[in-house]
């Protein structure tokens, strides 16, 4: 059995309601903050982390 462990901030995650890929750059109260990966587009929201799925952890990022 595997634990899903839910994104945290420096994570890379794809946001499968948004279509998009970017990096959780902080939380605040439940509500997680991304920015995309490369240009395009500014920071979004996500107030669902079931529906984020984290593709790079931060600490293979770093």
């Amino acid at each position: 059995m595997t634990i899903e462990k839910s994104p945290w901030v420096g994570d890379q995650v794809h946001d499968e309601d948004a279509g998009r890929e970017g990096v959780v750059t902080d939380v605040q109260g439940g509500t997680y903050i991304l920015r995309p990966l490369a240009g395009g587009g500014g920071e979004w929201a996500s107030t669902t982390p079931k529906r984020l799925r984290v593709t790079v952890p931060r600490s293979r990022r770093v």
